[in-house]
Formats: structure tokens, sequence, C-alpha cells
């Protein structure tokens, strides 16, 4: 649920025409850490769209989650587990356990085309674990992901919230050095 104050200033920042679904939805999100539904059914009702349209550009793109995910390890298929439904009806969802820096990298059309498997490589060396696991200090786990929307901008990657374009294998340590420093402090 989120304060209608805060839901009234993104929508003020905006002509709240349908083109502005994505930067919407990019707002919300930085906002509350995931996208409430009760909020999508307003962005669809300000925008004039169908509920059914904002709900699948929510779901298409991995840099929304619908949901606050606690960041703890579950047993999959456990029936006592509150996602026991998402496991049983979607099999390839899981909650592996997160790093407290958590990376995606986009593996869509043009990042693919552009050097996103050179990105997911460098990674996976240089933190020296495999997708979906973790390194051993907790820091990072690594993901690859269907699409992250800034196709134009390929190859792309985020890091927790922040999104990093034109990516390139000589930029890995540039990138990380920061998230390594937090852990240092």
């Amino acid at each position: 649920m989120i304060d209608q104050e805060k839901l009234e200033a993104i929508f003020s920042r905006y002509e709240l025409d349908p083109w502005d679904l994505m930067p919407i939805l990019h707002d919300l999100q930085e906002e509350c850490g995931y996208l409430p539904k009760d909020a999508l059914q307003e962005v669809a009702r300000r925008l004039g769209v169908p509920f059914t349209r904002v709900f699948s550009v929510a779901t298409f793109y991995k840099g929304f989650t619908l949901a606050p995910i606690p960041r703890v390890e579950r047993r999959l298929g456990d029936p006592r587990s509150q996602f026991y439904s998402l496991t049983r009806f979607y099999p390839g969802f899981g909650l592996a356990p997160m790093g407290r820096h958590h990376i995606k990298v986009c593996q869509g059309t043009a990042c693919h085309l552009k050097g996103g498997t050179r990105v997911t490589e460098a990674l996976h060396r240089r933190l020296g674990i495999e997708l979906g696991s973790v390194t051993p200090d907790l820091q990072f786990s690594l993901e690859q992901v269907k699409c992250l929307g800034n196709c134009d901008k390929a190859p792309m990657m985020t890091v927790d919230q922040d999104f990093y374009n034109r990516v390139g294998v000589d930029r890995m340590t540039k990138i990380l050095k920061p998230y390594r420093k937090a852990k240092e402090e």
C-alpha cells in the first residue's frame, strides 16, 4: 500500500498520457521497492488504459517486481511457506539466497546481440559464482534476466536498483568497486 500523497507526487511529474506508463512504473518501483496492486490499478485509471496493459508491462520487464520478497532462504515447495503457491504454479520461480547486492544482467535480444553473454561470463569469472548463486561472503548474487526495458542502451545490467547501460567487460571493475567499498566501511 502506497501513501496517497506519494502517489500524487509521482503523477504530478507527468502529463498522464499512456506513453508515461514506463516512467511512472519506474518511479513507483523506486518509491515502494515494488509495484503494489492498488497503485497499479490507480495508474491504469489515471492513464485511461486497461489494467491488463499495466499488469502486462509490469510483469514483462524483470526490472519490476510485484511483491516485496524478503531476503530469506525458503524451502521451495514447502506448504507452510507463503510462497508455496508461487512455486507450485510457476516452476521457474525460486527464492535462492540473495547477496547484499543483487546483479541482474539482461539477455534480451538486443543485449544478447551486443555482448550481454560476455558481460555475464565476466561477472561469473570476477565473482567466482554461477548464475543464481551468491558469493561466499554474501556480498553479491548474480541473475540473468530476459529484459530490463532499455534495449537502445544494450547491453544492460543492474546492481540493486542502479541501472548501467552499454556495459562492457572492461567496465566491470569500475562498476563493482563502489559496492565492494560499502562492505569495507
